[in-house]
């Protein structure tokens, strides 16, 4: 989501003089507890659905690279999950046990992605697919993984082949013997392929084919949640209907928090995890309350955003930081040019920040080669 994230921002920055003293709401007032349907959303798995011995392993190997983020730590974890995909507790085609070792296969493509090692990340989700009695939303979230690692390394191409290949898996649900048990899903899993296809558009510049993917059914609010909801409010943003892109980006950030605070698997990973869930939708609220003038509020969700990254990454030099800090230089910028204030130079040392984050040499010395591994240059064109 790094692309998309800085895109939108550019684009806020460059509409931002043409925007009257519209005000949004300015305060994440609570949502009703009935406004997400419980377990039915496609997002996470209730405890029957899964080995629970399965589970307790996966969030041992997580926390272990998370509060070390040491080589050896990175070995921990991984070797925790191969045995976990390999014991009789995910073995047979139950799919309790199949859902657990697709959990475990999303886990450790989380931890290659953290890590830097993005074509592994892709490789280890490959065989999810092949878990065809697990739930759709198992199978969905690999995909939408991998489309959105392939996004990351600016592989466009293979991103929309995996999309495509995501879209059919769900429409082939429907000819499954099974599919009266998931039916009720079923719109929710739809909507979430098409918003991937939308999501890949969106990243190209192409808001007019987007619009194709984003059609009435995600004017529902009961799907303004998850990879699905964060597109649309994406879509919204470029689209410029600011009032309501703040209402989904909050329905997303108030649903990932409810899911994150219940503790069941979370069915994404790697840059489709929940934790980017979060920090990306905060982002994106602090952008717009920017575009309004409202920068104390600004300040604060973009400060939530930087504060989550970190207690999810506990790496000063994660990428996610980069672009949380980001944000908020932009956010300082636009401050300084409407007030005449000193806030450029907060802005010039959050860029620099950035700019250390991402490795970004400057571009007297830039030399062939000298890139990191994942393309991050148009963040990098914010922090110049």
């Amino acid at each position: 989501m790094l692309r998309i994230a800085s895109k939108l921002s550019s684009i806020a920055s460059s509409s931002s003089s043409a925007l009257t003293a519209n005000q949004f709401p300015t305060k994440l007032s609570p949502l009703p507890t009935s406004f997400f349907r419980p377990f039915t959303i496609g997002l996470e798995l209730e405890d029957h659905m899964v080995v629970p011995d399965a589970i307790g392993m996966i969030n041992y190997a997580l926390k272990v690279w998370r509060t070390e983020r040491s080589l050896g730590a990175f070995r921990m974890g991984l070797c925790v999950l191969k045995h976990c995909i390999s014991t009789e507790l995910t073995e047979g085609k139950d799919p309790k046990r199949e859902n657990s070792k697709g959990m475990a296969m999303l886990a450790m493509s989380t931890i290659l992605y953290e890590r830097g090692e993005y074509t592994e990340a892709i490789e280890k989700i490959e065989d999810v697919q092949e878990l065809t009695n697990s739930y759709l939303g198992v199978r969905v979230a690999a995909l939408e993984t991998q489309a959105g690692l392939y996004l990351e390394l600016r592989q466009d191409d293979l991103a929309a082949a995996v999309a495509d290949k995501c879209m059919k898996v769900v429409e082939n649900q429907r000819q499954a013997k099974d599919f009266e048990v998931q039916a009720k899903d079923f719109e929710a899993h739809f909507l979430r392929a098409k918003a991937l296809k939308g999501l890949i558009e969106l990243v190209n510049g192409n808001v007019d084919s987007a619009d194709d993917f984003f059609d009435k059914s995600h004017d529902d609010s009961k799907y303004w949640d998850g990879t699905a909801g964060l597109s649309y409010a994406e879509f919204l943003h470029k689209k410029q209907d600011y009032t309501k892109a703040t209402e989904v980006y909050r329905s997303v950030v108030h649903g990932a928090v409810q899911i994150k605070r219940a503790g069941n698997p979370y069915l994404g990973a790697g840059n489709m995890s929940v934790d980017e869930l979060i920090v990306g939708s905060m982002c994106a609220l602090g952008q717009l309350e920017a575009l309004t003038g409202n920068y104390y509020w600004a300040e604060h969700r973009l400060g939530q955003a930087l504060s989550r990254a970190e207690e999810a990454y506990g790496d000063s030099k994660h990428p996610t930081l980069g672009v949380a800090l980001a944000s908020i230089a932009l956010m300082y910028r636009r401050k300084a040019i409407q007030e005449h204030s000193s806030s450029l130079l907060i802005q010039e040392g959050l860029y620099r920040k950035v700019m250390d984050i991402l490795k970004v040499p400057s571009e007297e010395t830039k030399t062939e080669g000298a890139a990191p591994l994942v393309d991050r240059s148009d963040i990098a064109a914010l922090a110049r």
